[in-house]
This record gives structure tokens, sequence and C-alpha cells, in this order.
């Protein structure tokens, strides 16, 4: 790592304050996603930024308060709350769950680290295991949820139950994402995203929309 703290020192003095927090919730939110929280030690960081372990001490208490900040900087990255806003305008239900659908789809492909932070967190029973559904993924069935409710009243759509409809298309969404990067060396066919979601969502709506 560095020959002697000296050195150490040196480096940590190359970024300000905020510049080195950004970078260690960077290099944080990629080894979590790769080795799952429990793998992951403060001096694995500490060597993946190239500060001492008491300079990571610094801006972050514990490994969970770092942990922490990875899922609110991911969050506040995939700027979910204003896809969602734009989406709500909408009374046509494949126009919603094309919005939808394409969302997730083109950025869990080109976010590999949030369907591999989603999987850790659940199977490894982390304290923030539902933290970490509801910003990556509980939002989406919530949204969805809302929406169909709304259409359902104004008789845009059948009698379905919202919840579970909601859960059903974004279990199906979620599944083809993971499907783009997880599981593709175990498919024989590598599909795009944008015919995925082209192809699937037409069936899907028609099925929703009232006769």
């Amino acid at each position: 790592m560095f020959t002697n703290l000296k050195e150490a020192l040196m480096a940590q003095r190359r970024l300000s304050g905020s510049e080195r927090r950004a970078q260690i919730i960077e290099k944080a939110t990629r080894l979590f996603a790769r080795d799952g929280f429990k793998k992951v030690t403060m001096g694995m960081l500490a060597r993946s930024c190239r500060v001492t372990e008491p300079a990571l001490y610094r801006h972050f208490a514990s490994k969970q308060d770092l942990y922490s900040e990875v899922l609110v900087s991911l969050k506040d990255r995939l700027n979910i709350h204003q896809v969602l806003d734009d989406l709500d305008k909408s009374d046509d239900i494949e126009e919603v769950l094309d919005g939808l659908a394409m969302y997730v789809v083109k950025t869990y492909s080109a976010n590999t680290e949030l369907s591999r932070l989603l999987l850790f967190s659940a199977l490894e029973g982390h304290p923030q295991a539902h933290r970490t559904f509801q910003d990556l993924r509980g939002l989406f069935v919530v949204f969805l949820t809302k929406k169909l409710r709304s259409l359902k009243r104004a008789k845009k759509i059948r009698n379905i139950h919202p919840e579970i409809t909601a859960r059903c298309f974004m279990g199906m969404v979620m599944d083809c994402a993971l499907g783009l990067h997880l599981w593709q060396t175990f498919q024989k066919n590598a599909y795009n995203p944008e015919r995925i979601v082209r192809n699937n969502v037409p069936i899907f709506a028609a099925g929703l929309r009232r006769k």
C-alpha cells in the first residue's frame, strides 16, 4: 500500500474532504457489490482508496454508516422520483408500464452494482436489506400500485388487485434486468433491453385494459 505514514498522508492531501468522501463511496459501492457487506472490511476499503484506516474513519464512523451512504448515493444518482413524477402524469397504462420497464432495464443493465447489492443484502440477511429493497426496487412497486388504483377508479383498467399486479409486473421487469448481466453466461440468447420491453409490455397492458 504505502511505504510509510508520511506517504499516506501526502496522498490524502491530494483530494479535498468532499472529493475524498465521494471517492470512498464510489469505491465502497464497487466492493459491496462485488463481495457483499460481510466480506468487505474497512481495511479493504482503505486500501482501495489508498488511504489509512484512521483517515477512512474520519469520514465514516463505521462500515454500517458507509453502507448507508452507498445506498443514499445510488438512490440520488438514479433520480428515481423525477422519473416516477413524469410517469404519474399519464393515464395510459401501456405508456406507464413502458416507461417503468424501460427505465429499470436500461438503468440496471448500465449499473450492475444495483442488482448485486439487492441480491447480497437479501442473501446475507443484512439489517438494511429492507431499506435496500425499498430504495432500489420497492419504490417502483409502491408507485405502480398507487397508479393502478387510480386507473382502476377511473375505469381505465380492469378490476384487478393493484398491489399483486404491480409486484408481478415489476418482478418480470427485474428478472429481465438481472438476466442482462447476472444470468447472461447461462443463456443462449442475449436480447437488448429495448427488445425485451417492447415484446412484453404490450402483452401485459392488453391484459389490463378494460374491454
